[in-house]
């Protein structure tokens, strides 16, 4: 299997492992979905309805305890909507959510849940050289789902963040995230400086060795090329400099054992016994 490194810019994402004779037309959109997937397991909504509970009705969102009476709106969902064990109220600044937080044992399911998620496809399999597979994507996010499940038996409102990620509703609309996903008809993938066509094979441009391993960069379509790959890493340019300055403080301390300005110092003068002995040590010329 042709192992795939595959970036966003310079950013390592994950590892995915690929047959030599794989079509790009379906290991682009796999790429893709791998990609989203991971997105939807990192994103922040999770952490908010631990600390702060549901999300609040869009026309009640940012307004004061105050201006909600004026208007006399209500938060239908929030009696619904109640966390398992009762909740605690941890108010949200920002004004999104309701407050009603889960108790602490329930939070610690969320938040654990929310690690073991997030390590299943986190970046740092790249540095174990574990691959990264759609299945794995599917089990942290239903690893995800059950946390929810438990603590709101009752599920959440239609419009809360987390229920619209985990059932594939979710509007990005003018949001930084929007930004981030790659749907998979606009993926494209490239390598060395060259696009992989979806028209062809991927032994077309990596050969028939099944042990490769490739940098893969994915990107939205019409984006032009990526900048290509640095002729060494990150990590080996830091190994070269510390070298190279240890080398220059080696030199430093060489040149400074060479240094003869103690020739100068009195116990290394030849002649200071013989000046002694006929009493010239210590004379001084000029008048008194």
């Amino acid at each position: 299997m042709v192992r795939l490194h595959v970036k966003r810019g310079d950013e390592s994402q994950f590892l995915l492992e690929a047959a030599c004779g794989a079509r790009l037309a379906e290991l682009a959109p796999l790429v893709a979905r791998i990609y989203n997937g991971r997105l939807k397991v990192l994103c922040a909504e999770m952490q908010e309805l631990a600390e702060h509970g549901v999300y609040l009705p869009l026309n009640m969102q940012g307004l004061t305890d105050e201006q909600i009476e004026e208007l006399k709106l209500k938060d239908e969902w929030a009696e619904k909507c109640v966390p398992s064990g009762g909740s605690v109220f941890k108010k949200d600044e920002i004004g999104r959510r309701n407050g009603h937080a889960p108790n602490e044992k329930m939070q610690q399911v969320i938040r654990k849940t929310i690690e073991e998620a997030k390590a299943l496809i986190s970046r740092k399999q790249v540095q174990a050289n574990v691959c990264v597979t759609l299945e794995m994507v599917k089990d942290a996010l239903d690893q995800l789902r059950g946390a929810v499940m438990i603590v709101y038996p009752m599920g959440l409102p239609p419009y809360d963040p987390v229920r619209m990620e985990l059932e594939d509703k979710e509007d990005l609309a003018g949001t930084h995230a929007g930004l981030e996903v790659i749907e998979e008809s606009e993926v494209q993938l490239w390598w060395a400086g060259k696009e992989l066509k979806e028209t062809k094979l991927l032994s077309d441009y990596v050969g028939r060795n099944e042990k490769t391993t490739i940098i893969v960069k994915i990107q939205k379509k019409g984006q032009g090329a990526p900048g290509r790959e640095p002729l060494i890493s990150h990590e080996e340019q830091k190994q070269m400099m510390l070298y190279y300055y240890k080398k220059q403080e080696e030199l430093k301390k060489l040149e400074e054992d060479d240094d003869d300005s103690f020739l100068n110092a009195e116990w290394a003068d030849s002649h200071a016994l013989k000046r002694q002995f006929h009493g010239v040590k210590d004379i001084k010329w000029g008048p008194r």
